[in-house]
């Protein structure tokens, strides 16, 4: 599908399963760029931060390629950009972190990023399949999506907004935690939807559409 008034640009900082998101936009008939370029990155209509691995690493990565403000400044333009963030870019939003130590984060929203506690998590990190429950209905990326629709998960730490207002959806692994947040032009989730199959590709098709 090619539309030239869309722009998806996965931002490229050296961690994340940047293929698997972009084959998957061209699975729903879309084209998108990966790049670090923050001039290309300043023309998304639609961005995507992925990412896999530590969140301290990733906000070094971010600074030592000169993206954290570009990023920033991108997200916030709420009138032009939609964005997306997938896993540690969701975590990324958040002010802090306490994966060794405490980290700061891009702080677009409030709150911090923590460890499942392992008094009542057996296992960590949640690795599969869970269900989500929709917690905000209207909400452009769940169109068509059904409630308790089940995603994939690779994670140790999860969000913790301040705003409680702003969990679009949750998610029971022996705890509950956000899931997805939801807040002006940002929509961010905990799972991969390039992993998570058909409600995945729907929720890609949502975001661009």
């Amino acid at each position: 599908m090619m539309n030239n008034a869309i722009k998806i640009v996965i931002v490229d900082y050296g961690m994340g399963n940047l293929n698997n998101v972009k084959n998957s936009f061209k699975k729903i008939g879309f084209d998108s760029a990966i790049t670090h370029d923050f001039h290309e990155i300043e023309k998304a209509t639609h961005l995507v931060l992925p990412g896999v691995g530590g969140f301290k690493d990733a906000m070094k990565e971010l600074r030592n390629k000169d993206l954290v403000q570009p990023i920033k400044d991108v997200i916030l333009n709420r009138n032009l950009v939609s964005f997306l963030g997938i896993c540690l870019g969701m975590q990324l939003l958040f002010e802090h972190s306490e994966e060794f130590g405490d980290t700061e984060g891009l702080g677009i929203l409030k709150g911090k990023v923590i460890k499942f506690n392992s008094d009542i998590v057996p296992i960590i990190p949640h690795v599969g399949w869970n269900d989500i429950a929709i917690k905000k209905n209207g909400i452009k990326e769940f169109q068509h999506i059904r409630n308790n629709s089940f995603f994939y998960f690779l994670h140790s730490y999860y969000c913790k907004p301040d705003d409680e207002t702003i969990t679009a959806a949750s998610c029971f692994y022996y705890e509950t935690f956000a899931a997805c947040v939801k807040k002006d032009n940002i929509f961010a989730c905990q799972f991969h939807p390039e992993k998570s199959h058909d409600a995945g590709l729907a929720l890609l098709k949502n975001f661009v559409s």
